[in-house]
């Protein structure tokens, strides 16, 4: 049992607060994402980190950065160069291509996450990267062009499209069914339509048409219905749990022995189906895929990494029109994938498809 330590300090009056107690937890390891509070506090509890990730796990509110040496090999980033990290998340991109810089150059950040994006830029200062070298922008990476009319253009550009880990794990996120909380899914939670507030207007053709479209559900048609009479008997905002207890409901016909499955496969699929729909995460994609050739340096180089296969193609097709239309001068012939050894460290990295271009000269 975790042993609880009180906390107190004189307030502004003298008077003595109320003690704090550290959040209790049963059994020896903490499950609930405010428990973990070892693993919040990287700079205090360094070996609790290591550990988490020598099990390869991802420690709470923290996000282990995927093909660093892949993406690193690709750049050769030489002192002076100017690079664009469209995806800032955690910054373990950034601070390994702000290493190669050597404080010299300029490297730019975006981020539509208002709050991860702050908490980055405050680990990064501590580390010495101040507004010198690396510009941190509240933006989305839709509209690249309006940061390179600012900054000019750039010798590499870097987008991972991937959800962050901090953004999975926290459940105030609602980025997935395993842990309860408000059915958001929203990258900046001050914008937008919520996920809950989308499934309450959504028709069921809309439903079945966004299931099928962005997750290749199997199962749509199904789900759909299940959704809709939810929304008959309940005008009430959706929870993380809930939607996925009607997934459960709405796959009961199957066989017992690919039940347990085909709910988890289903709940990840329309989860993914969601947020890519609050978030116009094609729509974004595809702009920022227009305009990257606008925003390199002749003979520069853009790395993508993508997760799921809608992302994928998308990129996959840009690259070889632009290649054909003789605009990029080398695209990556085929994927390249993490090391057998990273996907064991983190298992988050087993998706990832990574693709390359170099803008002709």
């Amino acid at each position: 049992m975790e042993n609880k330590i009180n906390t107190s300090t004189e307030n502004s009056s003298g008077q003595q607060p109320v003690h704090k107690r550290r959040v209790r937890y049963s059994g020896t390891h903490p499950r609930s994402y405010k428990e973990k509070y070892k693993e919040l506090n990287p700079e205090k509890y360094g070996d609790t980190i290591k550990k988490v990730i020598s099990k390869g796990g991802t420690p709470a509110g923290m996000h282990i950065s995927i093909c660093v040496k892949e993406i690193l090999d690709f750049f050769q980033i030489q002192p002076g160069q100017q690079v664009l990290d469209a995806t800032l998340g955690y910054g373990g991109h950034t601070k390994r291509m702000l290493e190669c810089l050597q404080g010299q150059g300029h490297l730019y950040a975006l981020d539509v996450d208002p709050i991860e994006s702050e908490k980055t830029k405050e680990r990064l200062e501590k580390l010495g990267y101040g507004p010198e070298i690396l510009t941190v922008k509240l933006l989305n990476f839709a509209n690249i062009d309006q940061v390179a009319e600012e900054a000019g253009k750039f010798d590499f550009v870097l987008a991972d499209l991937g959800v962050s880990s901090m953004q999975i794990d926290n459940p105030e996120r609602g980025f997935t069914y395993k842990a309860d909380g408000p059915l958001d899914l929203r990258m900046n939670p001050q914008k937008g339509e919520s996920a809950s507030e989308r499934l309450l207007s959504v028709t069921e053709e809309e439903l079945i048409g966004m299931l099928a479209e962005n997750s290749d559900e199997p199962y749509a048609e199904e789900i759909a219905a299940r959704i809709m009479a939810r929304n008959r008997r309940n005008k009430e905002g959706w929870t993380t749990t809930e939607l996925h207890n009607e997934i459960e409901e709405a796959l009961k016909f199957l066989p017992e022995k690919d039940y347990k499955e085909m709910v988890r496969k289903s709940s990840q699929r329309t989860f993914q189906a969601l947020r890519i729909d609050v978030n116009h995460e094609y729509e974004v994609l595809y702009s920022l895929l227009e305009k990257l050739p606008g925003v390199l340096k002749p003979g520069g180089k853009v790395a993508i990494l993508t997760f799921h296969s809608g992302e994928d193609r998308l990129v996959k097709k840009s690259f070889q029109r632009f290649y054909r239309e003789g605009i990029y001068q080398d695209i990556a012939k085929d994927v390249i994938r993490p090391s057998k050894e990273e996907c064991i460290q983190n298992s988050r990295a087993k998706s990832t498809k990574m693709r390359w271009a170099v803008r002709a000269i």
